[in-house]
């Protein structure tokens, strides 16, 4: 965390979260540590499919064809929250962390992430071992850590 800090201040870049499934715990993550207001702006916990279209922009027909879990809305969330946010880099998370709501098609740990840096955009799905408390924690995790070769010069 302290290396992804440090780039974003070396580069004078904010980071902006949209949140779903970690409720806020990637935001709380950054802001834990001392100086974050040099390169953390704000965060977005769009925990229902009504705060992702109304505070992100999420287009709803993406929701409906692809379902809240899925790259088409967490990249349409990342790139809503640098849109609104007017910085250089977005995170965006959406899952399910359990225990309730998984499919066969996406159980309890999946979930999409999508990084905004610039003018780029990039997402990947994960899959996430344990209860609810451990899929949040490991996708907060995940999703700083791979933001890093993204900021890197």
């Amino acid at each position: 965390m302290g290396d992804l800090a440090c780039l974003l201040r070396e580069r004078g870049w904010m980071l902006v979260t949209a949140e779903s499934c970690t409720g806020g715990g990637i935001a709380a993550a950054c802001t834990d540590m001392p100086g974050s207001s040099d390169w953390f702006d704000r965060g977005y916990v769009t925990y229902s499919n009504r705060a992702k279209i109304e505070m992100l922009g999420v287009d709803p027909a993406l929701i409906e064809e692809h379902g809240a879990v899925s790259e088409a809305v967490a990249r349409a969330m990342a790139r809503g929250a640098q849109e609104r946010s007017s910085v250089q880099v977005a995170l965006a998370v959406t899952g399910v962390a359990g225990p309730a709501g998984g499919t066969p098609a996406k159980p309890v740990g999946t979930v999409w992430f999508a990084w905004a840096v610039g003018d780029r955009l990039v997402a990947e799905c994960g899959r996430f071992e344990g209860d609810r408390s451990a899929v949040r924690a490991a996708a907060v995790r995940h999703a700083l850590a791979a933001l890093l070769p993204w900021v890197r010069p």
